[in-house]
């Protein structure tokens, strides 16, 4: 009888799939690289062994260790809740160009002018082009220790000889380690580095933050299982056409996942911006048709967008629907409601509408506004100057409520906006009226038509001009 060879089965590191053979792509997540062949489990064969650390009760565990420590830079110390807890490992990914390493250097200068001892790592630059950055953003400080290397034991080996207290590692899809198989940046090198820096974080208590990559998709490269090591992951955004920059907490074990901080890049490095309002916002000696402010809520940060549309006669038989830092088939549903609800026609006209300062818009606490802008675009009538609208947009025609808003409202109130336009709290036609709220002047409005015409620009039902002309407040 012929002897069968008993094999071990290969696994996708990804989602577990097994198979008989290694295949490079892995037949159930579609994932490449990530089929690995792995030894049968003996469990029964693994005996107890004595813990080095008793377990003791969690009351008796001191909190002392684990106090935060302040970055210097507010915004991220925001996103973080409040700075970062040392032992934690933290992932920033974002695609290339938009400024990670730019910001994590001045992070770790400020950290280093702090008198803290910051060890810097990077393995796709050298270290005099990282100084040329650093003279040129004033991210230099005698504490700042800078490294240049793709090995891992030779990483771990300055840690041991620097003894930092904050390590940056850029990136880790470019340190490698001889004791795993593949190649830099591959699924298990990745997976082995991002281990060892988390069992060396841990038991030194040194917070160390580490840059990562992302594929054409938008996806952190690597394997899944990197989010899952790591206590922090930050997504930093960015368009390369405007400065703006925004960092968001996507997973935080020690403080809120939906926070963010905004930024914006200039020629002298990367620069906080506690107030970013003011950059989607435009001013207007007089009052324009066509033009609303919105406030959206990234994470639990409210923000001011306007949102300015054009309605035009159009030659063509299909007319356009041009939309910019808006969803396309957000702006189709707020089309057919306006004219099957309200009576706007706009099916024989070009409708443009756009974002100011390159801002994306996804919240629907946005459609009410985008309404407003389009209405008052068609009829050519103007908004009063100081008015934001804060709702939800229903195919019914009516509105709804969207969460924060009274944090909406305190916002607006604070950037010296005098009135607002929010849905009624009940659902009855009749409903609807002035109150004041945080200081502001709020119209509340049970469906889209009642908003309109108390922004004055609904058309009167006998065809005849809106209620407020251009011009007048």
């Amino acid at each position: 009888m012929a002897k069968t060879a008993t094999r071990s089965p290969y696994t996708c590191t990804e989602c577990g799939w097994t198979s008989a053979k290694w295949v490079g792509r892995c037949g159930e997540c579609q994932t490449w690289g990530s089929v690995v062949e792995v030894g049968a489990p003996k469990l029964a064969a693994v005996a107890s062994s004595v813990p080095v650390s008793k377990a003791v009760p969690i009351g008796q565990v001191s909190a002392e260790a684990a106090a935060r420590a302040l970055t210097g830079v507010a915004e991220l110390d925001r996103v973080l809740g409040a700075g970062v807890v040392p032992g934690a490992v933290l992932l920033l990914a974002g695609e290339p160009g938009v400024g990670k390493s730019t910001l994590l250097l001045e992070v770790a200068a400020r950290w280093a002018k702090a008198g803290r001892r910051t060890l810097y790592v990077t393995g796709e630059e050298s270290a005099a082009q990282v100084r040329l950055r650093a003279g040129r953003t004033n991210a230099l400080a005698d504490e700042l220790y800078l490294a240049a290397e793709n090995d891992l034991g030779t990483v771990l080996g300055h840690i041991e000889e620097v003894a930092p207290s904050l390590m940056v590692l850029d990136s880790v899809q470019t340190i490698g380690t001889a004791e795993a198989d593949g190649s830099p940046g591959g699924v298990t090198q990745v997976r082995e580095v991002t281990g060892a820096l988390v069992r060396v974080a841990k038991r030194r208590g040194m917070a160390v933050i580490i840059v990562g990559h992302v594929t054409k998709d938008g996806a952190i490269a690597g394997p899944r299982l990197l989010e899952h090591l790591v206590d922090v992951v930050l997504a930093f955004e960015g368009d390369r056409h405007s400065g703006f920059r925004m960092v968001r907490a996507t997973k935080n074990r020690f403080g809120p996942a939906d926070e963010v901080g905004c930024f914006e890049m200039g020629e002298q490095g990367i620069v906080e911006v506690p107030d970013p309002s003011g950059l989607f916002t435009s001013r207007h000696a007089e009052p324009v048709a066509g033009t609303c402010i919105a406030v959206t809520m990234e994470g639990r940060r409210p923000l001011l967008a306007e949102l300015q549309a054009l309605v035009a006669t159009s030659p063509l038989p299909q007319p356009r629907r041009t939309m910019h830092g808006v969803d396309s088939g957000r702006l189709a549903m707020v089309l057919a409601v306006l004219e099957r609800r309200c009576r706007i026609k706009l099916y024989d006209r070009d409708v443009y509408l756009s974002t100011v300062g390159g801002a994306k818009v996804a919240d629907p606490s946005a459609d009410l506004a985008a309404a407003i802008a389009i209405a008052s675009a068609a009829g050519n009538t103007a908004v009063p100057a100081r008015m934001v609208a804060i709702g939800e947009v229903g195919l019914a025609g009516e509105l709804r409520q969207v969460p924060g808003t009274d944090r909406r409202l305190a916002e607006a109130a604070r950037l010296g906006f005098t009135e607002a336009v929010v849905p009624a709290e009940t659902r009855s036609p009749e409903e609807g009226g002035m109150t004041v709220r945080h200081g502001l002047l709020v119209h509340t409005a049970a469906t889209l038509e009642q908003a309109l015409d108390a922004v004055g620009v609904l058309p009167r039902r006998g065809g005849g001009p809106p209620l407020r002309e251009v011009g007048q407040q």
